[in-house]
């Protein structure tokens, strides 16, 4: 018999403002986001020459190798892409990414003149990339953008998102961006610029969804005194079996069903006791 597990947050994840909020919290929103993400990059990733993904981190390169200010490509690279999608994006949308947008492009002028707060490359990358990836975070979850790249790709015709899927086409741009910033300023950045790259791209999912500390596992196998003994020996966690019908009307057999609480980091282990204890178990 095959077990299959599934897995639900603990605590309830957090959703985009609905639009009925009010419009002076979702703009103070977004403009929050915009100075987090400049302080980011101008007070941590630039001064070290790291170079992120999307619109951001092309913006970044241009600058660096043209050594000219960061805020007048963040404007001019992204403000194109707006225009030319401003038929498939709502007015308040598109509003907030132009004024975030904006803001963003000024509060990079504005810290350009200080130096940078932390002379180790290594610590500037982690946290320039926290706070780019929180900025970023924050102006998509008050209803706006500040970098573009995203929304380009999902503006693709139909029958070339099939060949090209969004996701695609943003991992290729980003893979392009680092390779270019590893070329043209050496392995050792390249190593910098991927650690916040990512960094930031994990970051951007804390406004969003928050942060998922504990989450409920769902087990359903035939083997669940097994698997209720491997849980409490290895990992100290006690599953609950309940049992409900099998929808699946060609079977006459019932199925039971475990649930269990655990933290986060130790979904792997427990997805491996599972698969111990029951030898047809399958992780979604």
């Amino acid at each position: 018999m095959r077990a299959k597990l599934t897995t639900d947050s603990a605590v309830k994840p957090r959703r985009f403002r609905k639009p009925w909020s009010p419009p002076y919290t979702r703009f103070f929103g977004v403009m929050a986001g915009a100075i987090l993400a400049a302080a980011g990059l101008e007070l941590f990733l630039m001064p070290h020459g790291i170079v992120v993904g999307g619109m951001t981190g092309l913006s970044v390169l241009l600058a660096l190798t043209a050594e000219m200010k960061l805020g007048l490509f963040l404007f001019l690279l992204n403000l194109p892409l707006i225009l030319l999608e401003r038929k498939n994006i709502d007015a308040p949308f598109g509003l907030f990414t132009v004024c975030g947008l904006l803001v963003f492009s000024l509060g990079t002028l504005a810290l350009h003149p200080y130096p940078a707060l932390m002379s180790d490359p290594l610590p500037a990358a982690l946290l320039g990339g926290l706070c780019l990836g929180l900025g970023l975070g924050f102006a998509l979850r008050f209803g706006g953008a500040l970098d573009t790249a995203g929304q380009a790709a999902k503006s693709l015709p139909q029958t070339q998102r099939k060949l090209f899927p969004s996701e695609g086409i943003r991992l290729l741009l980003n893979c392009t961006i680092l390779l270019a910033a590893g070329f043209h300023f050496g392995f050792d950045q390249a190593v910098y610029s991927v650690t916040a790259y990512i960094l930031a791209y994990e970051s951007v999912k804390i406004p969003l969804h928050g942060i998922r500390l504990r989450v409920q596992v769902r087990i359903k196998t035939s083997r669940p005194a097994e698997i209720q003994k491997r849980l409490m020996l290895y990992l100290n966690r006690e599953a609950v079996m309940t049992k409900e019908q099998n929808g699946e009307k060609q079977f006459e057999h019932r199925l039971n069903y475990l649930e269990c609480q655990c933290h986060s980091l130790e979904l792997p282990r427990l997805r491996a006791l599972v698969k111990d204890g029951d030898r047809m178990a399958k992780s979604p």
